[in-house]
């Protein structure tokens, strides 16, 4: 019989491999994708040092147009079948539009957006032939217009809603589709996205990733449709709804400003 995985993409760190070590922990077989291999491997070397069965490892740039293929192709002849995905690769960028740099705005569209549905399409087949299940990684930005990383808050909301359409079309035939929706979160991608000196971390305080990654594996294997780890992050979500879209683009767009630095 084919070995039967979860993939979990950015693997290398993060979310994704506090993922890892969740689902590792629950007795799930698991299949490691990002582009950096020497983290993954140190991973696997971690969950199978804990006494469960090694990760496959498999080093692809996913932002790379046809790396899904590539991937069902590597697996294919690990003889490996995903019944469950973990979308979580994904980055931002803090600024303005018309300042950022355009391919690398582009990047994120092509990680968060192209990548995410590609490799949904790809895998669903046997995840539906498994009754698997589908975690892909929001954010409560999902939620909300977000000018000062715009392409970023508007990546999101696609994760978001194509996550809560694909559940509904995928009803009744035993396939839970979940879009895990976290605030800031103590990873690598505040450096990434240059946010480290953002108002928004002084109102929201980022919370470990395990935290994270424990709440939404618990969401998934519920079948929940949408998971928000945090009260505060509850909060925010339920009062966007009521919030005026004139005051919420000047508050988010405050809260995504640095901090002024002092001379």
């Amino acid at each position: 019989m084919a070995r039967q995985v979860a993939v979990i993409t950015g693997a290398s760190g993060g979310i994704g491999a506090d993922v890892a070590r969740v689902m590792a922990k629950a007795g799930h077989d698991l299949a490691l994708v990002a582009r950096s291999e020497a983290p993954m491997q140190a991973l696997a070397d971690e969950i199978t040092a804990d006494g469960r069965p090694r990760p496959l490892v498999l080093a692809l740039d996913l932002g790379v147009a046809g790396a899904a293929s590539k991937l069902q192709a590597a697996l294919g002849e690990a003889q490996a079948e995903v019944q469950i995905l973990v979308n979580n690769a994904g980055f931002g960028l803090l600024g303005e539009v018309a300042k950022l740099d355009q391919a690398e705005q582009l990047a994120i569209i092509d990680l968060n957006v192209r990548a995410l549905t590609e490799m949904t399409l790809t895998f669903l087949p046997q995840i539906t032939r498994l009754k698997g299940r589908i975690l892909n990684v929001a954010s409560i930005a999902a939620f909300m217009p977000g000018p000062g990383m715009a392409v970023y808050y508007a990546s999101k909301a696609y994760v978001l809603s194509f996550s809560q359409s694909l559940g509904e079309e995928l009803r009744g035939s035993g396939v839970s589709v979940s879009a895990l929706c976290p605030g800031p979160v103590l990873t690598g991608f505040q450096a990434r996205a240059k946010q480290a000196n953002s108002r928004l971390l002084d109102v929201y305080k980022p919370v470990p990733s395990l935290s994270v990654a424990q709440q939404g594996y618990d969401g998934l294997m519920r079948g929940s449709r949408v998971i928000v780890p945090g009260w505060m992050n509850k909060l925010t979500v339920w009062s966007v709804a009521f919030t005026p879209k004139s005051l919420l683009l000047r508050v988010t767009g405050r809260l995504q400003a640095t901090r002024r630095t002092s001379v």
